[in-house]
């Protein structure tokens, strides 16, 4: 049977999976990492891709693929292919100005009717806003912008500086759902809200229908990929009522609901999935290095962090820890940072502070499930992934937090193997 490929171009790394289709097996794999920054040459993910699928064993006997993405960063073309600057990636919040900006010209109803989103800083209508007003010189060369799955799809079926393509530029309802100018229940662009991003018109991306496809230089076929969250979803069978709750570099709350969803509170994204529903998300800036930086304070691995967290009571005897390291996405609190209260003699234990840091974190989350179950979206169970799933003292300490029942599915690459169960899909 067909063998097909699967990638998730994330922000720490790339993942690539080979699927036998026969089975479901992954019969090959390759990773590369990804340099750190909220502000990364997009040639980066190119290279780590190629090294990705080279360490799986290339392309050569591959029926079709698929790539799933980072949400959200901006990569702007100009006319002849080329990547003008750096690209802005979903946790860089310079553009928190020109979010509210948009806000004051729009209104928020009028937005999250519009898009299904009230802009933050991690939205590309933001970035865009922000180098029209910051390098104006660089907005005027805009010609094309993508996303990062839009533009590595584009590369790996043979376009770039070498072959610029623009109209060859295609993406899918999930991730066009992030941009902040594409409307998640009429499927078209609001072209009005990209000129006031930008200040001009430019090429954008053809969304392609989650069973559509396009082919690369040698005739495979190409999957219209997605967005990570509505990849993992993908990948792990998730269906209405159930909530996708990743802890990774942020945390992340997403629900599968038949329709569209809008928040003019801008708490709940209404993104689209990759199966043709839609993903109501909640995104936390903060989530698995919450627990990463409490445990380098406390000068301990991993594993004993979990142990000291689960021999603290519930509630951490008073001690709190508001975990807002990177600032925030949701409450929209881009400039804030993390307090510890409650301290005194008999709370200030390393157990309390280790139990306050997955308690703050997971209390974050819990916020965005409240916000599901506020627009009425059914809500049975939680599927807890992403490395902080990986932690003991998570995965116990989560349903009193959350208040569901929580199932930690088999560690994998979900969001490479969600692309992989579409790229099969057009094989079958």
């Amino acid at each position: 049977m067909p063998l097909v490929l699967g990638v998730d171009s994330s922000t720490q790394s790339c993942k690539v999976v080979v699927v036998d289709t026969s089975t479901g097996a992954v019969v090959r794999s390759g990773r590369a990492s990804h340099p750190e920054g909220t502000s990364v040459d997009p040639e980066a993910w190119w290279r780590g891709l190629n090294s990705a699928i080279a360490e799986a064993g290339s392309l050569d006997d591959i029926a079709a693929w698929s790539i799933g993405g980072q949400q959200h960063g901006m990569v702007a073309l100009d006319e002849s292919g080329a990547v003008i600057r750096d690209a802005l990636l979903w946790n860089d919040t310079r553009s928190s100005r020109a979010a509210q900006d948009l806000i004051d010209e729009f209104g928020a109803s009028a937005l999250a009717a519009r898009t299904g989103l009230v802009p933050v800083a991690s939205f590309t209508i933001t970035k865009l806003r922000w180098l029209r007003d910051h390098e104006p010189e660089n907005a005027a060369r805009v010609a094309a912008v993508a996303l990062p799955h839009d533009w590595l799809t584009w590369r790996l079926r043979g376009f770039g500086p070498d072959n610029p393509a623009l109209d060859e530029l295609v993406t899918d309802r999930s991730d066009a759902s992030g941009t902040g100018y594409w409307n998640p229940a009429t499927g078209e662009y609001d072209r009005e809200l990209l000129v006031a991003a930008l200040g001009h018109d430019a090429i954008l991306p053809r969304v392609l229908a989650h069973d559509e496809s396009v082919t690369d230089a040698e005739a495979r076929r190409v999957g219209a990929g997605a967005g990570d969250n509505a990849a993992a979803a993908l990948g792990l069978g998730a269906a209405p009522g159930d909530v996708v709750v990743s802890i990774g570099t942020s945390g992340t709350v997403c629900a599968v609901s038949a329709t569209p969803i809008s928040d003019p509170s801008g708490t709940v994204a209404g993104f689209a999935d990759a199966s043709g529903n839609f993903l109501p998300l909640v995104a936390t800036l903060n989530a698995a290095r919450v627990v990463d930086v409490t445990a380098a304070l406390l000068g301990v691995a991993h594993g004993e962090f979990s142990d000291l967290a689960l021999r603290a009571d519930p509630g951490a005897g008073g001690l709190t820890l508001l975990p807002y390291f990177e600032g925030e996405r949701t409450p929209n609190l881009p400039d804030a940072t993390a307090s510890l209260s409650g301290m005194r003699l008999a709370s200030t234990t390393r157990e309390n502070l280790a139990r306050a840091a997955v308690e703050g974190m997971l209390r974050g989350l819990g916020a965005g499930l409240d916000a599901l179950r506020e627009l009425g979206i059914p809500l049975e169970r939680a599927l807890l992934i992403g490395g902080g799933a990986q932690s003991e003292a998570v995965r116990r300490i989560a349903p009193e937090i959350l208040g569901l029942a929580v199932e930690v599915p088999e560690p994998g690459e979900y969001v490479a193997l969600g692309a992989a169960r579409q790229a099969a899909q057009l094989v079958a």
